[in-house]
């Protein structure tokens, strides 16, 4: 299942992670476990924010994603399937 990953990053911390070097080691970890089929990155009401597109085999992949987020940069993270246009075609025929 394709799903989309939305993280946000406090400013503060996203300061001090840039600063230290883990805001891009766990931008890359994230990556690696996910190697995704797009990333975007932006800022969102004054944040770092990234939308990472991927493909998911098992709900039970969430917690490894998730967890090193939380911990390192104290994200806040929204996940939610999605669709390419082909998906969306194929569902309403």
């Amino acid at each position: 299942m394709r799903l989309m990953l939305k993280f946000t990053i406090p400013v503060a911390k996203g300061n001090a992670a840039a600063a230290d070097g883990s805001l891009g080691q766990a931008i890359a970890g994230l990556m690696q476990q996910v190697k995704p089929e797009a990333a975007y990155f932006l800022l969102n009401e004054g944040k770092r924010s990234g939308m990472v597109f991927f493909d998911a085999k098992d709900s039970s992949e969430m917690p490894k994603l998730c967890e090193p987020l939380f911990a390192k940069l104290d994200a806040a993270i929204e996940i939610q399937p999605a669709m390419t246009a082909d998906d969306l075609k194929r569902g309403l025929a």
